[in-house]
């Protein structure tokens, strides 16, 4: 079986870590370079912010809006993305980093494990921990996992 272990609106959920004041409000995350959104929170998303927006056409939008913007924190979103990788490796030694914010892990013998309550451990452990939501998909192979990690986001946002 394979895990999913995706953060959820990760660059704006570690700013939220750091300034909980942010909780239940409008981020956004621009890149460093040209002033394009690369990463919204839910709130930003429900207000219709594509990702790719350009900040300088969105500006009046995001006052009018109280929306937070944020230039990306790299350092701080790498320290966070080791964090989260470390509590993984706590349920599986097989892991596979995927991207800063995704690992899959392989559960390989654990067959008398309930797989479905070490996913709900993994996404409090990561919410205690570090501060940052995750979600978690179960699955008999890799894209099926992308796929339940999708849908089980879906139902807990």
């Amino acid at each position: 079986m394979f895990t999913l272990v995706d953060c959820n609106n990760f660059y704006a959920s570690c700013e939220r870590v750091f300034q909980p004041h942010l909780e239940g409000k409008p981020v956004v995350i621009l890149s460093n370079n040209d002033g394009c959104v690369i990463a919204r929170s839910n709130e930003a998303k429900t207000l219709g912010i594509p990702m790719g927006a350009l900040a300088f056409k969105y500006r009046s939008f995001f006052k009018q809006q109280d929306i937070q913007v944020f230039l990306s924190n790299y350092p701080l979103y790498g320290d966070m993305s080791n964090r989260v990788m470390r509590i993984s490796e706590k349920y599986s030694p097989n892991i596979e980093v995927y991207s800063i914010d995704e690992a899959f892990l392989q559960f390989k013998g654990f067959g008398l494990f309930d797989l479905e309550q070490e996913g709900y451990k993994m996404r409090k452990q990561a919410r205690q921990w570090t501060g940052t939501p995750v979600s978690v998909g179960i699955a008999p192979s890799k894209a099926l996992a992308k796929i339940a990690n999708k849908i089980t986001k879906k139902i807990s946002s």
